[in-house]
């Protein structure tokens, strides 16, 4: 089936993006979805996790405690390789068998913000990069996540610059903030693919 990679820095708009496609027809898959589904109460991850990090990033009702995690990993490149590694082949290995699964007449746009390169993801048939400027990104993520503008522009700075998006995309979309603009370019989009996806199911 026709399937497209949707990638993007924190706070680029993404959560938008998949609900306009969502909207549209497409079958959405979202990896920060299955990472919490891997990592929830008793699971083999959120052992590891505990056993790693300690109990400050496990809740009282034995939940993971994203808040306190996040500020560790951004702070730490060391400690985000050792949880990325911990948790993206089981991720990558989860999307892989949700594209085998299902089959509709429309196409997948799967959701994976930390896309660097194909390789783990062989079934992608086209990127999507979704781009927004670094002060909106600033903006969104102070206002979502109550952080300061140190810490925003330490969440930003520890993934993927605009230039590897680019570098991996087939398609780039712009998005700061003009919802009406972003929506009619993901209806252009939505021709596209369902062009695309019919010519490779023919």
């Amino acid at each position: 089936m026709f399937t497209i990679g949707l990638t993007g820095n924190i706070a680029s708009g993404k959560s938008t993006v998949i609900n306009l496609f969502k909207s549209l027809g497409a079958n959405i898959i979202i990896a920060d979805d299955i990472a919490r589904e891997l990592t929830q109460s008793g699971s083999p991850a959120l052992v590891a996790i505990k056993a790693h990090f300690g109990p400050s990033v496990i809740t009282a009702g034995n939940e993971l405690n994203r808040a306190a995690l996040r500020r560790i990993i951004f702070d730490n490149t060391k400690e985000r390789l050792w949880l990325e590694a911990l948790l993206h082949p089981q991720i990558q290995k989860t999307i892989a068998e949700r594209v085998a699964d299902h089959n509709s007449t429309t196409y997948n746009v799967i959701e994976i913000p930390l896309l660097k390169d194909r390789n783990n993801y062989p079934y992608l048939d086209r990127v999507l990069a979704l781009i927004a400027n670094e002060e909106v990104q600033i903006a969104r993520v102070i206002a979502r996540d109550h952080c300061d503008v140190v810490q925003a522009k330490k969440i930003i700075a520890s993934q993927p610059s605009i230039e590897d998006r680019k570098a991996i995309a087939d398609d780039l979309l712009i998005n700061d903030g003009n919802l009406n603009e972003l929506t009619n370019n993901i209806k252009n989009l939505h021709e596209k693919y369902l062009q695309l996806a019919m010519l490779k199911r023919s």
